[in-house]
């Protein structure tokens, strides 16, 4: 490996805060030509509002290496747990007005 093509390391924290993580069971997905904002809430059956629990907003080339990202660990997951099978839960998610939802 020369010089220039060393791999660097990164040392990546994971604060207590953090570790415990947030449920979702829906992503709003938007868009402008700069960024990706991905809004994760969890919408509750019965309850008509939900809030947005976290925004992450990603260049057009991260939300790439991303999408590629859970493609190939999708991928590996049906590989060793068998084919993850999609339900309609339309009931699920309340009427809203804002911009159609993608997970």
């Amino acid at each position: 490996m020369t010089e220039n093509k060393k791999e660097q390391k990164i040392n990546i924290e994971l604060p207590e805060n953090v570790a415990d993580g947030l449920y979702s069971n829906l992503a709003i997905i938007t868009h402008s030509h700069s960024e990706f904002v991905i809004d994760f809430v969890t919408v509750m059956p019965g309850i008509q509002k939900a809030k947005v629990k976290q925004r992450i907003i990603l260049t057009p080339q991260h939300a790439k290496r991303l999408m590629r990202a859970l493609q190939d660990n999708i991928t590996k997951f049906e590989q060793h747990n068998g084919k993850i099978t999609e339900t309609q839960n339309s009931h699920m998610i309340p009427p809203y007005s804002g911009p159609i939802a993608e997970a």
